[in-house]
């Protein structure tokens, strides 16, 4: 319960603090120890009757620590802190502003590589730690920390400030990448007990209808939003009773939520009809036809590959090729599906359980019992996630 609610809170007292002081690297240096005394008194204590304002209150008094620390900046930035904070309402009794699309868009800053900007964002704004985004990524945790360390500096030499640009269409791209990431991260979480975590996928949902409003015209920004619509429809069918994944084709479909279907299916119509064609776009287009299908078998599959086989043209990925690799082995059988995994298995995806689940999948299929048994015990011990663990082990039980 505590370590939730400090989830939702960390981006909203983050924001608070670096638009009040604009020193990005300091701020979230401060929000992560005051997250840590956070953690270690309400779990005593209880948590307080104004929990974000406590939670401001100690990353700000820990900022100024970390201010008088800096010996060489010390007066020129007390000077700062002491002027806002006389313009600043207590923080106990501050009304709640959001300022998360702000702290999105300095985290695309452009002086930060594209991978920077989306690890930085994943922690400043997703809340997700640091083994977290490394699994988005693909990548080692090492490597994961090192880039945010060296993403948080470069934001302070560059003197980057706490606003939204006039024109956001240059760092539209990267922004859409990162809210699209933030959602899949919550979907599937790559890790924990919980395979669904709703406090990523609204959130996400959340920035990306804002960025909607205020871009209307961006195909992309539609697209993105009819997918996440699309997909977060399944969501009250994808797991059952116990918690464990229930895999698309055994979904409850009357489960799923149709208003938030007719929704995407009427942003998409809207944005393909009027506005150039994205990856976005084509992926909330396979969405809606796996959504309006009344069952896996009268789902539209060849135009499902079809679509891929366009997305594939459009912004080439190692995900989408291996979910392009199941509509391959529905189409055309699961041999050349598990011919079209094998591309993929010198590539980042070698090690990922999702490739391994797919393989025993398709293998299932073919009828070799063993080897996909074999497969989903292999995934299952690479897999972060209980249920998704849970879930990989009751098929290989089933084919052993």
């Amino acid at each position: 319960m505590v370590e939730d609610l400090l989830r939702v809170l960390t981006p909203k007292v983050l924001g608070t603090l670096v638009r009040r002081h604009g020193d990005f690297a300091r701020c979230e240096d401060a929000v992560q120890e005051a997250l840590i005394t956070a953690a270690g008194t309400w779990a005593r204590d209880g948590v307080p009757e104004h929990p974000r304002g406590w939670l401001t209150t100690v990353a700000a008094r820990r900022y100024v620590d970390l201010v008088r620390a800096d010996s060489a900046r010390e007066r020129r930035e007390l000077a700062d802190f002491d002027q806002s904070r006389r313009d600043a309402e207590p923080a106990d009794t501050e009304p709640a502003r959001d300022d998360l699309l702000e702290l999105l868009f300095l985290c695309c800053h452009p002086a930060l590589t594209a991978p920077s900007q989306m690890a930085l964002t994943l922690r400043a704004v997703g809340g997700l730690t640091t083994p977290e985004i490394a699994a988005a990524f693909l990548v080692p945790e090492k490597t994961m920390g090192q880039r945010i360390s060296r993403a948080k500096s470069r934001l302070r030499d560059a003197g980057a400030r706490f606003e939204l640009p006039r024109d956001l269409g240059p760092r539209l791209e990267v922004v859409l990448h990162v809210l699209y990431l933030v959602f899949n991260e919550g979907y599937s979480a790559s890790a924990g007990s919980a395979l669904h975590r709703v406090d990523l996928t609204g959130q996400a949902l959340r920035l990306t209808r804002d960025l909607h409003r205020r871009l209307p015209d961006s195909g992309e920004t539609t697209g993105l939003l009819a997918l996440m619509l699309l997909t977060e429809a399944r969501g009250p069918a994808r797991t059952g009773p116990d918690g464990v994944l229930v895999p698309l084709a055994e979904q409850d479909r009357s489960r799923w939520d149709s208003a938030a279907i007719a929704e995407a299916t009427g942003l998409l119509t809207h944005s393909l009809a009027t506005l150039p064609i994205g990856p976005y776009q084509v992926q909330a287009a396979i969405a809606a036809l796996h959504d309006e299908a009344a069952s896996v078998d009268t789902t539209d599959w060849p135009q499902i590959l079809a679509l891929y086989d366009l997305l594939d043209r459009l912004a080439p990925n190692p995900v989408a090729a291996l979910n392009r690799a199941v509509a391959v082995g529905v189409v055309h059988g699961p041999r050349a599906g598990l011919a079209a995994v094998d591309d993929l298995r010198s590539g980042v995806l070698a090690d990922n359980h999702r490739l391994l689940a797919v393989q025993a999948h398709l293998l299932e299929q073919a009828g070799d019992h063993a080897s996909a048994a074999a497969r989903f015990q292999e995934a299952a011990r690479l897999a972060g996630s209980l249920p998704e663990q849970r879930f990989l082990l009751s098929r290989a039980a089933r084919l052993s």
